[in-house]
């Protein structure tokens, strides 16, 4: 793994032997990840895995054709034949009038945001295994846990940077932590299986790994002989686990690429309230340790949070240089970027802000209702908007957490959906996108 500064010279040296072999433009990107994963089932050691990859990727034009290549080898002689076949690829590459660098006038000069984002811990593969261990056992030690899929713990660290011919070269490291369990309750025909995790970006801040094994035995015990439910609309509320989902979809329909094909189900939103007034969603790259936080984006343009939906109104689109130039517009720093390949555009820390009701006031009303803690399928359609997912989860009844219910669908139209959209009180920052507890009404569920 090379360091931050080897890195940024390393890609750096690679753009200018591009500009040297014909190129009228190039970016290089290097990531090197080094993971450590420990996996352990019924008390035994399942599993060991060390990696360690490291990869350079070379995109460069010739007037307005671009080619992309990269490599895992990093050597002299390497370098030098990935850049003639990636001049000689562009050379007969169809024309891109919108491809490109991002505007040299964007990009990141000043000095970066430091989003404490790598701590240097370095836990040995027997540190891992007993937070891998008192995990699983936490978890089998609940009454009606009957048996484990496995735990695990992971500890891993990063290296990424990104030159252009611009003049642009920047690196950063991250480090990241994660401990996971997932147990079976029951017998026969009436298991039930259920899971708990946690990922952070400095090991002091993952959560104790009894603590997780509990709640993944809690959870798998909760969902014993699940019921069913009539069809009909209802209000459907969704657990943070799973509500942070609708805020992906929403990440998807506002994707530059998606509005300049004309593939989203936002199209004519823009400016106008897609949610109700006092919704805020937001976008922050720069929390300190935030899974997805970063000080530049994939292009070399600065990141800076943004409300993404600002009391209710859809604030503007998010892009990367490509598909803000086919609409007209200026990028906005939401580029992500892989060794192959141009840029793509995502988010980064994504979060619905709280609501004023607690968990339980939010369900108080509810005469009949569906809790969902699990969804299931792939069934939402980002042209049209249409939504329709198999769930699990708890029936609400006179405004209690009642029986478990499975096998039941919840569906809806994601424009109508984020109308009706209430967030509670209970938001945490636990993922890269985080929701609190969101109740949705209306909604049809079919049951049995």
């Amino acid at each position: 793994m090379l360091s931050i500064s080897e890195a940024e010279a390393r890609t750096a040296d690679l753009v200018a032997a591009a500009r040297r072999a014909g190129a009228d433009a190039a970016d290089a990107v290097y990531i090197c990840n080094a993971a450590t994963q420990i996996s352990v089932r019924l008390g035994a050691l399942e599993d060991v895995e060390r990696s360690e990859g490291e990869e350079i990727g070379l995109r460069l034009f010739v007037g307005s054709r671009s080619a992309s290549v990269s490599s895992s080898d990093l050597s002299a002689d390497a370098l030098g034949a990935l850049v003639e076949r990636a001049v000689a690829m562009a050379r007969e590459a169809p024309e891109d009038p919108f491809a490109g660098l991002a505007p040299e006038d964007r990009l990141l000069r000043g000095p970066t945001v430091d989003v404490d984002g790598d701590d240097n811990a370095d836990p040995s593969p027997a540190e891992l295994r007993v937070r891998a261990e008192a995990a699983e056992d936490a978890a089998r030690g609940v009454r009606g846990v009957t048996n484990s899929e496995g735990a695990g713990a992971s500890a891993s660290r990063t290296v990424i940077a990104l030159a252009t011919s611009a003049g642009f070269a920047r690196g950063y490291s991250t480090s990241g932590y994660g401990c996971s369990a997932s147990v079976i309750a029951g017998e026969g025909g009436g298991m039930q299986r259920d899971y708990a995790y946690h990922s952070s970006r400095h090991l002091t801040d993952l959560e104790d790994a009894q603590a997780i094994g509990q709640r993944a035995g809690d959870r798998a015990v909760k969902r014993l002989n699940p019921g069913k439910l009539s069809s009909g609309a209802m209000p459907v509320v969704y657990d943070p686990r799973v509500g942070s989902g609708l805020l992906g979809h929403l990440a998807g329909a506002i994707t530059g690429s998606a509005v300049a094909r004309r593939t989203s189900f936002l199209l004519d939103k823009l400016g106008k309230e897609v949610f109700a007034k006092g919704i805020f969603i937001r976008d922050d790259p720069h929390r300190a340790r935030g899974l997805r936080s970063k000080p530049f984006d994939g292009e070399g343009l600065p990141t800076n949070p943004r409300d993404i939906i600002a009391d209710g109104v859809l604030t503007g689109w998010i892009m990367d240089s490509a598909s803000a130039r086919q609409l007209g517009l200026e990028p906005t720093g939401h580029a992500t970027r892989g060794v192959g390949g141009p840029p793509g555009t995502g988010l980064t820390n994504l979060y619905l802000e709280a609501g004023t009701l607690s968990p339980d006031d939010l369900i108080a009303d509810i005469k009949l209702g569906v809790f969902v803690t699990e969804l299931i399928g792939q069934g939402v359609n980002g042209v049209t908007g249409d939504y329709s997912r198999g769930a699990s989860g708890f029936v609400i009844r006179d405004g209690q957490l009642c029986e478990p219910v499975a096998e039941i669908t919840v569906a809806g139209n994601l424009t109508d959906m984020f109308r009706e959209l209430t967030p509670a009180s209970d938001l945490v920052f636990r993922r890269s996108v985080d929701a609190p507890t969101i109740r949705i009404d209306g909604m049809m569920v079919a049951g049995a």
